[in-house]
């Protein structure tokens, strides 16, 4: 392992152009304006992991955006471990609020700043290299294969069939992934959950134009005020969701669990700060981490409707819109939470308006035992380079292929992420701290090496 950590060592600043190289391809999924980068993006990773040593490596066309593979397959009755990451990201708007160009990457106190830095293509990135540092150094203890997608931030549309026609290429015993976070730079944590995810839009709709609000309004229903009323129904004082038959199929964690969820830190007031809020919300009789890891949630992601432009505009809108997600937990099924939002939302509907409703996309949750021989090598792993042993966290995010990943391949995944909640990912000024980068390069070897010794 010397051999290796010296390698990455001497090979920091190369590491680092690389990763700014492919972060300057702005591969943005969900616009098709950029479709061409989408495509770069991938010849990019593609000759990266041929320079690093993989044996072949290739781009696979899908019905959507293209995966990239590659494998390196020294030795067939060693562990293989199946590396899965994306190289798509999130728009960049707004633009002015970025403090430097999005796909610009900049290191201001030791952060990476730019659309992607943390997610994914930083930590997705700290696969390629580590794998290089051991190809190189001749320490790669197991075979490994690259599966890197370009949809998760859209939903991952095209994997599932992907993962289906290509099941005998990705055999594999472990699924390894970073895109998740740490607690706390000092406090290294390994997810052992998900939540799941079913996303909607809907749209109200009232007169057959937009009208002068003098003149009709107080006599015609405003599908915007309208719209407002529905949403604020969706949930009750306690802050539970009203859609009947949300909670039939959720997960119970136990009190032993939620105590041992407990040990991990947890600082209210740094969190509010953090944020700028004076005061946290959520479900009754449950505290901020249980709210965002172990239960359901329903939010409000965009809502809009008539003017919105400067000034003002006296107009009573015919359509109003909004896009809703619902966070979902272990047994719930993003489809069937999809039919009971559907069928409820149209209910709460005053005279006067019709509604629409449409399930964009979704993925069920996840959960890995703590005590399997994967999670045990990333721990091992990760206490090798910092020194103290992770704690096991429920992540409130999604990552829905990852369910699909267990049930088409028979895999399970182990998400070792490094990256942190102020990285802001999803949002202007993304970053991720070049100590994180580079301690990710560090530890991935060991997981290989604890891997293939417990699995012998």
């Amino acid at each position: 392992m010397k051999k290796a950590v010296e390698y990455i060592e001497k090979n920091r600043e190369r590491f680092l152009e690389e990763l700014f190289g492919l972060i300057r391809i702005p591969s943005v999924s969900a616009d098709p304006v950029h479709k061409e980068d989408m495509l770069r993006a991938t010849e990019y990773l593609r000759d990266n992991l041929l320079a690093s040593g993989a044996d072949q490596a290739e781009v696979i066309p899908t019905e959507g955006h293209p995966v990239v593979y590659a494998e390196k397959v020294t030795d067939p009755s060693l562990p293989t471990v199946l590396i899965y990451g994306h190289y798509d990201v999130q728009p960049a708007e707004p633009l002015e609020l970025w403090d430097s160009p999005p796909f610009e990457p900049e290191v201001r106190e030791g952060k990476i700043y730019a659309r992607g830095a943390d997610d994914d293509k930083g930590q997705m990135f700290m696969h390629v290299k580590a794998f290089e540092a051991m190809v190189h150094t001749d320490t790669l203890p197991c075979n490994v294969k690259f599966m890197i997608e370009g949809e998760e931030e859209i939903g991952s549309p095209s994997l599932k069939k992907f993962c289906s026609d290509h099941k005998e290429m990705l055999a594999a015993d472990v699924i390894l992934i970073s895109d998740t976070t740490m607690l706390a730079p000092d406090i290294p944590s390994i997810t052992v959950g998900l939540r799941g995810l079913a996303y909607m839009e809907v749209e109200v709709t009232g007169p057959n134009r937009d009208l002068h609000s003098g003149l009709y309004g107080g006599a015609v229903m405003n599908p915007a005020n309208a719209l407002a009323k529905m949403i604020a129904a969706l949930t009750d004082e306690d802050h539970r969701i009203t859609i009947p038959g949300f909670y039939d199929d959720v997960l119970e964690v136990s009190e032993e669990e939620r105590a041992e969820m407990a040990k991990a830190p947890f600082d209210p007031e740094a969190f509010r700060r953090s944020i700028g809020i004076e005061r946290e919300v959520g479900e009754k009789g449950f505290t901020t981490p249980e709210r965002t890891g172990i239960r359901p949630s329903l939010d409000v992601n965009g809502i809009w409707g008539g003017y919105t432009g400067e000034g003002a505009k006296t107009v009573l809108p015919a359509k109003a819109y909004a896009k809703i997600s619902m966070r979902l937990v272990p047994h719930q099924r993003s489809e069937k939470i999809a039919k009971l939002f559907a069928e409820y939302f149209p209910t709460l509907a005053p005279g006067g308006v019709t509604v629409k409703v449409e399930y964009l996309h979704g993925g069920e949750g996840y959960v890995s035992p703590i005590t399997s021989v994967e999670y045990q090598a990333a721990a091992k792993a990760m206490e090798e380079t910092f020194g103290k042993k992770p704690i096991p966290v429920r992540s409130g995010g999604s990552i829905p292929i990852v369910s699909v990943f267990e049930d088409v391949l028979g895999i399970k995944s182990i998400l070792m992420g490094f990256g942190l909640d102020e990285d802001a990912i999803h949002s202007p000024n993304e970053s991720y701290p070049l100590f994180n980068f580079y301690k990710g390069i560090e530890t991935i070897p060991w997981f290989y090496h604890y891997y293939r010794e417990m699995k012998k």
